[in-house]
């Protein structure tokens, strides 16, 4: 991903945390609770969390898998992923913070149970690129969850949302936060995504199985849920 990209989240990763609940109406965690709550992993599994930001998603899953879980926290901003090291130390939950681009994953074919991200996939340069190394570290069988933005619909609930989207929250964020080049970006990069069937579709083009798509909070976020199918399939 790119290093202007990289420098952003550095700069607003100090009030990230604060501005995701602000701007989200605290719903952020509402959605990472389904995530987990979608995946039905035994104790001991073994989590990848890409883009992990300040590790928001890989902390509710080693909360959920409690002292046996492994979940590793990978993200390509060392800022943010400081920030998820301090949260894991103060919540006592035991996480591994790696540093690691969404393109590279330095980790072997075929390692995790699950391999999850949250709102990082629309900031990645080359989308199919990002979901082949997602494929490639899990394991056969195993499992891929996403979080993204998508674009709500309707003749109210539309117009409204892409007002407070595109013009109340990037002037919220750009306030509190002091970097309001940083909060335009990501309203920009959410509306542009290709959400619901475009992406279950991208997925399946990737080699993805059983693709589904949840939408959530009328469409303002899709939880997608995908199986790498098994070697003999």
């Amino acid at each position: 991903m790119s290093e202007a990209v990289q420098h952003m989240f550095a700069a607003i990763a100090r009030h990230y945390d604060a501005l995701n609940t602000m701007l989200s109406f605290g719903m952020h965690h509402r959605w990472r609770h389904k995530a987990v709550a979608l995946t039905q992993l035994p104790a001991e599994a073994r989590v990848l969390d890409i883009c992990s930001g300040t590790a928001d998603l890989a902390l509710a899953f080693a909360r959920h898998l409690g002292p046996n879980g492994h979940v590793i926290a990978a993200d390509f901003c060392a800022a943010m992923l400081a920030r998820g090291h301090q949260k894991a130390q103060r919540r006592h939950l035991r996480i591994m913070c790696t540093l690691a681009d969404a393109h590279h994953l330095p980790f072997h074919n075929a390692t995790f149970d699950v391999v999850t991200v949250a709102f990082g996939l629309r900031n990645v340069d080359h989308l199919a690129t990002a979901l082949r190394e997602m494929q490639r570290v899990l394991r056969p069988g195993g499992m891929a969850v996403v979080l993204e933005f998508g674009q709500p619909q309707g003749a109210v609930f539309g117009p409204l949302y892409r007002l407070y989207a595109q013009h109340i929250l990037p002037r919220l964020g750009g306030w509190v936060s002091g970097h309001p080049e940083a909060y335009a970006y990501l309203p920009r990069t959410a509306a542009v995504f290709p959400a619901g069937g475009r992406f279950v579709r991208a997925m399946v083009t990737e080699g993805f199985s059983t693709v589904q798509a949840h939408a959530l909070s009328g469409g303002i976020v899709y939880l997608y849920r995908a199986t790498r199918p098994l070697a003999d399939a």
